[in-house]
C-alpha cells in the first residue's frame, strides 16, 4: 500500500518589494549606480559628523591653505621658510583657488551642501504633497476642488521664479527663534514650491484605488477615512512615492546649484553652484579646474541617480515589468 503525503507543499509568493529587489539585483549597472549614490551620501554624512563632533579630518578642512593661488591640478609645490616656492614635487587633485585652498576639498564639501538641500527639500515636499493628494483623491468634493485649485495656481508660475521668490523672502524671516538663512532658506523654499507634482500623482492613484475590494472591506468594518488613507491606501502606493523621490532628488540638486550660482544659496561654505560662479570669472585666466571639479561632481551623482531611479521604477511598477 502506498502512503500518500499528508501535507501539501505550498509555493510561497513574493511581495511587491521582495520581487522588485530580486529584479533590481539582476541589473548590474543599476547596482553600480546605487553604490555611487551611497558613496555620495556617506561622504555627506561624514562631513556632517565631522562638523558636529569636531573630528578635524584634514581632507574635509576646505579652509586650509595648501598651496599658492591658482595652483594647477596634479602639481604640488615645495615651499621655503620664507614662503616662496622652490620646485614642483608630487601632485594635487584639481589644484587650488585664488586663496590657495584645495579645490578638491571644496568639491567634497559641496556634496554635503547639495545632498542636505535635496534631502530636506524632498522630505518637505513629500510631507505636503502626499497627504494633500490623498485627501483630495479620497474625499473629493470641496476638499478636492480647493487642493486642485491650489496646485494648479502654483503650477502656472514658472518653477525657478517661484523658488527664487521664496528663497529671497525666507532669508530674512525667523520662525520659532530660528533665523532662516543660507542653506536653510534654500531647502525650505524648494520644499514649499515642489510638492505639486507628487500631490497630483498621489491624487490620481488614490482615485483609482479608492473603490478597490480592500477599501470597501475596510469601510464595511467601520474604518474611518483617515485610517483607510494612511493604513490601507498609502502603503499600496508607497512604491510610487519612493520612485518619485529618487527621480526628483536630482532636480533638487540642480535647483540648489542654480540658486547658489545666483547668490541665493550657501554663502559661507562651499557648494557646487558657488564654485561654478567663482570659476566663471576665472576662465579668462585659463583657470578651468574649479569649474571642472564642480561639473564632474554634479555629473556623476546626476547620472547615477537617474539610472538607478529608472531601474527602480521598472522593477517596482507592475505595468512596466518585462520579466
Amino acid at each position: 500500500m502506498i502512503d500518500l503525503p499528508t501535507t501539501t507543499e505550498l509555493v510561497k509568493g513574493r511581495s511587491l518589494w521582495s520581487d522588485g529587489i530580486r529584479r533590481l539585483r539582476k541589473r548590474g549597472f543599476a547596482k553600480v549606480c546605487f553604490v555611487i549614490v551611497l558613496l555620495y551620501f556617506a561622504l555627506a554624512g561624514l562631513i556632517f559628523l565631522d562638523g558636529v563632533f569636531q573630528w578635524d579630518i584634514p581632507l574635509f578642512d576646505w579652509q586650509e591653505t595648501v598651496g599658492p593661488s591658482y595652483q594647477k591640478p596634479w602639481i604640488q609645490y615645495e615651499w621655503t621658510p620664507e614662503g616662496q616656492e622652490l620646485s614642483e614635487t608630487g601632485w594635487t587633485i584639481f589644484g587650488t583657488d585664488f586663496l590657495g585652498q584645495s579645490t578638491f576639498r571644496k568639491m567634497l564639501y559641496g556634496a554635503k551642501t547639495s545632498i542636505t538641500v535635496a534631502l530636506f527639500a524632498s522630505v518637505i515636499s513629500l510631507l505636503i504633497g502626499v497627504p494633500m493628494g490623498a485627501i483630495a483623491g479620497y474625499f473629493r468634493g470641496w476638499a478636492d476642488d480647493v487642493i486642485v485649485w491650489l496646485y494648479t495656481t502654483i503650477g502656472t508660475i514658472p518653477g525657478i521664479v517661484l523658488i527664487m521668490a521664496f528663497a529671497v523672502v525666507l532669508r530674512t524671516q525667523t520662525f520659532f527663534g530660528i533665523e532662516i538663512k543660507g542653506i536653510t532658506a534654500v531647502y525650505v523654499a524648494l520644499g514649499l514650491t515642489s510638492w505639486v507634482g507628487i500631490c497630483r500623482l498621489i491624487r490620481g492613484e488614490i482615485i483609482k484605488r479608492k473603490e478597490s475590494e480592500y477599501v470597501l472591506a475596510a469601510r464595511a468594518m467601520g474604518c474611518s477615512g483617515g485610517r483607510i488613507i494612511f493604513l490601507h491606501l498609502l502603503p499600496n502606493v508607497f512604491h510610487i512615492i519612493i520612485i518619485n523621490f529618487s527621480l526628483r532628488f536630482v532636480g533638487f540638486i540642480h535647483a540648489e546649484v542654480i540658486l547658489s550660482f545666483l547668490g541665493l544659496g550657501e554663502t559661507d561654505k562651499p557648494s557646487w553652484g558657488a564654485m561654478i560662479d567663482a570659476a566663471r570669472t576665472e576662465l579668462a585666466r585659463n583657470v578651468w579646474w574649479e569649474m571642472v571639479a564642480a561639473t564632474v561632481a554634479i555629473f556623476f551623482i546626476s547620472l547615477a541617480l537617474n539610472i538607478f531611479g529608472d531601474a527602480l521604477r521598472d522593477c517596482l511598477d507592475p505595468k512596466l515589468r518585462t520579466d
